[in-house]
């Protein structure tokens, strides 16, 4: 079975005739260069005397909320990578020398090459701008993504930019292809969204599901997104709203034909155990598909990345799986394969392909199913 027949077609529409892979890459790093130059401004405080300090004692000079302090250990390891600071196991960080331009000067011509849109280029260099009182907690980032409550900024971010696009449009195809295989035998074709946000990838999901039969459930952990999206996609009465935390809540669910999670399976404390929550989830012949981040990018450290750090008293993702003792947050290619197998998923779809030029921007939609004999 080839669920990803309709999807790669159906993807290239969101693709510009003019895309340009050399452009794309060179962007990737000016983006990189550019959350580089904001971390070492952010350490440059402590670290101008040129003495080696270490990330503890960087953090406390710098007033690092402690929730955060992942995050700065992260741009620690960008920076020595990058062969920006030194580093001695024992004594910690110093300068070695400063990080270098980028080859575009501005932040919107860099996210403009990438597809970004220019809001959320502005979200990525308000973040940079006020990164200290991010680190401290005196900003949250919700509050650049989303200001006034408004959710402009992140539709731009989840759904109004070309790998976005790509990515939706694949989902919607996948999903549909999956649907009317499986609604001859059962019907409603039961469908969980995850995480569903701002509904940046539903609205394609449900444009595909025209004359399908389905009861699909929005989830999130947040009543704010619930009662936007219960407006949003008012004209779909097959669609209904709850709160699902797919850390604590799973086992608790009913059985579904296709789960769907777009940028949120990461947030898993355990993705081994989620996924093999979420096989236990599916009906026979169901499937999980999900869109996942494969890298973490230096200008996302700065920006995107301080909405995974954990509340107080909460676990942070990964301390017990694949990525433990790295502090990663995004799993690559090959350990979402891994771990879909090691639960008992068989995967089917992964896309861009590694000769696609959105393949450089490091999202991936994954398709996996549970064997109907199953």
């Amino acid at each position: 079975m080839d669920i990803g027949e309709r999807a790669r077609p159906a993807a290239e529409q969101a693709v510009p005739d003019d895309i340009d892979s050399d452009r794309i890459r060179s962007a990737r790093r000016d983006l990189d260069t550019f959350g580089l130059r904001a971390m070492m401004r952010a350490l440059d405080p402590v670290l101008r005397d040129g003495a080696k300090h270490t990330a503890d004692e960087i953090a406390t000079r710098l007033e690092f909320a402690p929730r955060h302090h992942w995050l700065l250990r992260a741009w620690l390891r960008e920076l020595s990578t990058h062969g920006c600071l030194d580093y001695d196991p024992d004594r910690g960080y110093r300068t070695r020398r400063a990080v270098p331009s980028p080859a575009r000067s501005d932040l919107f011509e860099v996210c403009a090459d990438l597809g970004y849109s220019r809001e959320f280029a502005t979200f990525l260099r308000s973040a940079d701008e006020h990164l200290t009182e991010l680190a401290q907690d005196r900003v949250r980032v919700q509050e650049l993504l989303f200001p006034d409550g408004d959710m402009f900024t992140a539709e731009a971010a989840y759904r109004d930019n070309v790998i976005s696009r790509y990515l939706n449009l694949a989902a919607r195809e996948v999903v549909a292809e999956i649907v009317a295989r499986l609604e001859s035998d059962r019907s409603p074709v039961r469908i969980l969204e995850l995480g569903a946000g701002v509904g940046g990838t539903t609205s394609d999901v449900a444009a595909g599901l025209a004359g399908l039969s389905v009861d699909y459930h929005f989830t999130d952990l947040s009543t704010f997104f619930l009662a936007a999206a219960r407006e949003r996609f008012a004209e779909h009465p097959w669609m209904r709203y709850g709160i699902v935390d797919m850390n604590a809540d799973l086992d608790q669910q009913p059985r579904y034909d296709v789960v769907l999670a777009a940028n949120v399976l990461h947030n898993a404390h355990h993705v081994g155990k989620t996924l093999r929550q979420l096989y236990d989830l599916l009906n026979p012949g169901g499937a999980v598909v999900f869109i996942e981040a494969c890298r973490a990018h230096c200008q996302l450290l700065t920006s995107m990345h301080f909405l995974m750090s954990p509340r107080p008293g909460q676990a942070h993702p990964g301390l017990s799986d694949v990525r433990a003792g790295t502090d990663r947050i995004f799993l690559e290619e090959s350990e979402w394969l891994d771990q879909l197998t090691a639960a008992g998923l068989t995967p089917m779809l992964m896309l861009p392909d590694a000769d696609h030029p959105l393949y450089l921007l490091d999202q991936r939609i994954f398709a996996a199913v549970r064997d109907a004999a199953a």
